[in-house]
């Protein structure tokens, strides 16, 4: 699968388990500028597609393309530094550090030195300038100061969006962002991603329908390791093959949760 303007591209991908699959000849693209949502019931396959994309898990076949590139055997590291960033479900935050001192950390090992040398990143008034900026943009520079163990989880999710932000991805891969969250931390997420539509591609990856159908450019349904459907939202609400599969005639519909 090849298209004008992918960012991301998987051909054919696949992760065994032993005798379970969990990912089975997935090909999927991530369009510049688009929000491109993947969706599927508890085991889909959604993480382990994640892992494989962030480097974190080796397929066992097919290629990873990013813009233009093949990073199949590249380290993690080297897909971060390429634009490639991710964020929520499992975080790096340091928890006894500020806020703005895990950004600017963040900001450090962009330009390559170690995550964890905070004196260097505390001296600098420039790096910090620009730390204090990306907690602005997610809502939290009121919160530069507090440490990350004292914020709520909603901040904790803002700050590792601004962490994520200050590593300047060309894409974002987001896991799960409004995981455990209430409904008032819920939609201040989804209107804060909203904002970033059109700015920086992402790969979303959510069970909650109703944001998946207010931020998504695209959909991609994935069930038992396999894209059995992509398309716009409307597109995959009305797919009787995803309904039947994922989104459920009786459950309230794509604009209701999922578990």
């Amino acid at each position: 699968m090849t298209g004008a303007g992918a960012m991301l591209e998987t051909h054919g991908l696949a992760k065994a388990f032993g005798a379970l699959q969990a990912t089975d000849d997935v090909s999927l693209e991530v369009r510049s500028g688009e929000v491109h949502a993947l969706i599927g019931p508890n085991g889909a396959g959604k993480t382990t597609l994640i892992a494989q994309l962030t480097g974190e898990l080796a397929p066992d076949a097919g290629r990873i393309v990013f813009e233009g590139r093949d990073i199949t055997r590249l380290p993690t590291w080297r897909r971060t530094r390429l634009g490639l960033a991710r964020s929520f479900q499992i975080t790096n935050l340091l928890p006894r550090f500020s806020a703005l001192d895990n950004v600017a950390l963040a900001i450090q090992a962009r330009g390559g030195t170690s995550f964890r040398l905070l004196a260097p990143a505390r001296g600098d008034r420039a790096l910090r300038q620009r730390a204090r900026e990306h907690l602005a943009r997610v809502g939290l520079d009121a919160q530069a100061d507090v440490r990350c163990a004292a914020l709520s989880h909603g901040e904790h999710r803002q700050l590792e969006l601004a962490v994520a932000l200050a590593l300047e991805p060309k894409l974002l891969l987001l896991d799960e962002p409004l995981a455990g969250m209430g409904h008032e931390d819920s939609e201040a997420m989804i209107a804060l991603l909203r904002t970033l539509k059109g700015r920086v591609p992402m790969l979303l990856v959510e069970h909650d329908m109703a944001a998946v159908f207010s931020l998504a450019d695209r959909i991609s349904v994935l069930v038992y390791g396999r894209v059995i459907a992509t398309g716009r939202p409307q597109e995959i609400r009305g797919n009787p093959q995803v309904r039947e599969a994922y989104l459920g005639e009786d459950a309230g519909g794509p604009e209701g949760r999922a578990a």
